[in-house]
This record gives structure tokens, C-alpha cells and sequence, in this order.
């Protein structure tokens, strides 16, 4: 079922010229474009990108603008991203990644949530016991979706567990999320809620009330973003607009106006591996923050 994937590294963690590309068969490809959204699709089996391990704070992301959209870690300012600790959390509480061959259609308003997507892939919160690396294709399973309203955009968070934890035969749907991990879904809408606080920003909104919906809800929400991605690589949807400019290169899909043969220069251009320890990381993004609005 599991392809053999690795990571290419280019520079040093916590640098501005750090990449993370994802390799299969010592190749590259694109995380957005190349790795199917459906590990084994009759079993209910879906990869997921690890972008962010738990308990880590740089806030990587895929570049949706760079070819073959490595790993990068987001810059606000010209400086790096790292979400702050807003206690008793630290760092992020999930394996923290996106579904591959998705996208929020920034041009698409949700009938339900009256809010535009953001234009990335879609956000997955991956709750086994394991953690994982940035770059690191997981098996998993769907259990909920929960939307978050974030500046005014719609931003699904997917619920999965690794197909291979030892829970994962036990959770099923989201009331076994609870059932299995009581207080992890009330922490997951907290956490969302508070984490631009201490940036000096708002608290942010659910839609549903804050609920999780289940996993029919989950898979119709992974359905439309699929089917956003495939309007978006066949050229149907625009890569480039006056707003947003996506790399759509990609190595499978020969159809597609992105399509990039090997020999291409855009490919065989890539660098190769340069990986350095990480650089070291300013002590304050250690803080604990103590939100006075959190409920808890």
C-alpha cells in the first residue's frame, strides 16, 4: 500500500533557505501535485503530508508557489513563523499536515459556512501516538472535520489517526475520538481558537459552533477538495489569478499543463541533497502564554 517515499533536505532547519522535498524512488515529487490523495481508496485509506510534527513550533508548510511545492517554513515580515505555546499546550498538539491532490478553492464560497476556501491544501490533524517528521507520508484513516472561520476564510481541519496505531482499529468515527481520547477534540477547538492571541490577533471562530462533524461530513468536504484540486491541475480552475500564483509542475499526470518531464531543466535543475544541523532557534519561542480568554 505504502509507496517507499523520503525527503530531500536543502540547508539547515530554521534557515530561510530550508527546503524539505519529497522523494519517491529517489526522485522528486510534488506533495500537492504527485502523491495521490488515496493510499488504498476501497479501504478508506488516504495519505497525508506531515508538515509540522507534534510539539514542534516552526510552522512548515508546502510552498504552493515554488515547483514540485517542497516543504518551507512560513515567513510573516521577512521573518520566520513559529506558533507560540499558549498554555498548557506546546506547540502543536496533532502530527500537523495536509492531503495531497486537495485544494480550497479560494473562488468557491461553502454554502454552510458562507465563507470562501484559503487557497491551500487541506488541513489535517493526524492524533496517533507516533511523531512523525516534516515531510513524512502517513497512511491514515478519516474520523471528522472540523471548520475553522480564519480571517474571514474557510479552513477545514480533518481528524485522521495513522492507519498503523495501535487505537486505530478501535476509532472509526469522531464520537470514538472522545470515547478513546476524552478531551482531545474540546483541546483541538480551543487550541485552533487561541493560537494567533499572543501575535496580536483575534480569537478565531468555528463554524458549527465549534462541533466536529463526522466522518460522512469529513469524506463529502475531502470529495469537493479533490475534485477543487483536479479543476486546478487541469487548468479548468486558474493556477494564476491577480491574488495568488500556484505551481502546478507535476510528474504524473501527462494531461496536465503543469506536466514536467525528467529531463526538463525545472527538474533536473533541482538541488540535491544539502542537509546542515538545525540553526539554533531565538530561547522566546520556548514562552509559555496564558490566555485569559481560554476555556477550558
Amino acid at each position: 500500500m505504502a509507496a517507499q517515499y523520503s525527503t530531500r533536505l536543502i540547508g539547515a532547519p530554521n534557515t530561510l533557505e530550508h527546503r524539505v522535498f519529497i522523494e519517491q524512488n529517489n526522485s522528486v515529487v510534488s506533495p500537492f501535485h504527485d502523491i495521490p490523495l488515496f493510499a488504498d481508496q476501497n479501504n478508506g485509506i488516504l495519505n497525508m503530508i506531515v508538515e509540522v510534527p507534534r510539539w514542534t513550533n516552526a510552522k512548515m508548510e508546502i510552498s504552493k508557489e515554488e515547483p514540485f511545492n517542497p516543504i518551507k517554513q512560513d515567513i510573516k515580515k521577512g521573518r520566520l513563523r513559529y506558533v507560540r505555546n499558549c498554555f498548557p499546550h506546546h506547540g502543536y498538539i496533532w502530527n500537523y499536515g495536509a492531503f495531497p491532490q486537495t485544494w480550497e478553492d479560494p473562488q468557491q464560497t461553502h454554502p454552510e459556512t458562507k465563507a470562501k476556501g484559503d487557497n491551500d491544501p487541506l488541513d489535517v490533524c493526524e492524533i496517533g501516538e507516533q511523531v512523525g517528521h516534516v515531510g513524512q507520508v502517513k497512511q491514515v484513516k478519516v474520523l471528522g472535520i472540523m471548520a475553522l472561520l480564519d480571517e474571514g476564510e474557510t479552513d477545514w481541519k480533518v481528524i485522521v489517526i495513522d492507519v498503523r496505531d495501535p487505537l486505530a482499529s478501535r476509532m472509526n468515527d469522531i464520537e470514538d475520538v472522545e470515547r478513546q481520547l476524552p478531551g482531545l477534540i474540546r483541546a483541538t477547538n480551543e487550541w485552533f481558537r487561541i493560537y494567533k492571541i499572543p501575535d496580536g490577533k483575534p480569537e478565531n471562530n468555528f463554524a458549527f459552533s465549534g462541533e466536529a462533524k463526522n466522518k460522512k461530513y469529513a469524506t463529502e468536504i475531502i470529495h469537493e477538495c479533490h475534485e477543487a484540486w483536479r479543476r486546478l491541475i487541469s487548468g479548468e480552475s486558474p493556477a494564476k489569478t491577480a491574488s495568488y500564483d500556484l505551481s502546478i509542475r507535476n510528474t504524473t499526470i501527462p494531461n496536465s499543463p503543469g506536466y514536467t518531464r525528467k529531463d526538463d531543466p525545472a527538474y533536473a535543475g533541482l538541488p540535491p541533497d544539502s542537509r546542515k544541523p538545525p540553526a539554533p532557534v531565538d530561547p522566546s519561542i520556548s514562552k509559555w502564554f496564558y490566555i485569559a480568554s481560554a476555556q477550558v
